[in-house]
């Protein structure tokens, strides 16, 4: 008996290093934003992956942030965590990634009367290389009276926003929101050209004409 825990613990090393391998060794396969990589009680989310609910359930699932080959790595044999890391590595070299809980800079494209496109173009403070498509829907403009929500009277084409990526929607774009007090327009230009400076939670003035414009502005100085 006094040699059988000694066997018994290089044998598990044995089985840890041929799982290592075994992970190590899996073939890489291209995935896309926003697909399943599996369970988050089976796996640990790694670059370019992030934890979120399946659909309308409590089951958290990891999901692919971009556009890449998935990997596996094991976990070192004394690590008290043993869930295998998942992680997404693109194909080429690329700058930022929105993930969700990211803060964006993005540009307003489009203003329909139930939401608003934008072009991502930094994610924190690092520039996008790749486009991402951002969708600011009426229900995620503010955290109050969101049924009298204009989105019209909120943003405008060309205007700079400052959102949180709440999600990967179905069509790859990115959900965000605007419903913080420092999230929303950070910059806009006027009909006149200039750029406006912001005089309330929800008005721009131009300080060519003085024309006042609505929109849903971001805290001055966040």
């Amino acid at each position: 008996m006094a040699t059988a825990a000694p066997i018994l613990g290089e044998t598990q090393k044995q089985r840890e290093m041929e799982y290592g391998k075994g992970m190590q060794g899996e073939k890489e396969e291209m995935v896309t934003p926003g697909e399943v990589l599996g369970k988050a009680s089976e796996l640990k989310p790694g670059k370019g992956a992030y934890v979120a609910p399946y659909r309308n359930t409590d089951i958290l699932y990891v999901y692919s942030s971009l556009t890449g080959f998935r990997r596996s790595l094991s976990p070192s044999p004394d690590s008290p965590e043993q869930r295998p890391t998942v992680e997404v590595v693109g194909h080429k070299a690329h700058g930022a990634v929105p993930e969700p809980g990211s803060v964006v800079l993005a540009r307003v494209t489009k203003v329909m009367a139930k939401m608003a496109s934008a072009d991502i173009m930094c994610v924190g403070s690092k520039s996008v290389r790749e486009k991402f498509t951002g969708i600011i829907r009426q229900q995620d403009v503010r955290a109050t009276e969101i049924d009298k929500v204009d989105m019209h009277l909120s943003f405008r084409p060309g205007d700079i926003v400052k959102a949180l990526v709440l999600s990967i929607g179905d069509a790859r774009a990115y959900y965000l929101s605007t419903a913080k007090n420092e999230l929303g327009v950070v910059s806009a230009d006027s009909t006149a050209g200039a750029t406006m400076v912001p005089i309330s939670w929800t008005e721009m003035q131009c300080p060519l004409t003085g024309q006042i414009e609505q929109r849903k502005v971001a805290k001055v100085g966040s």
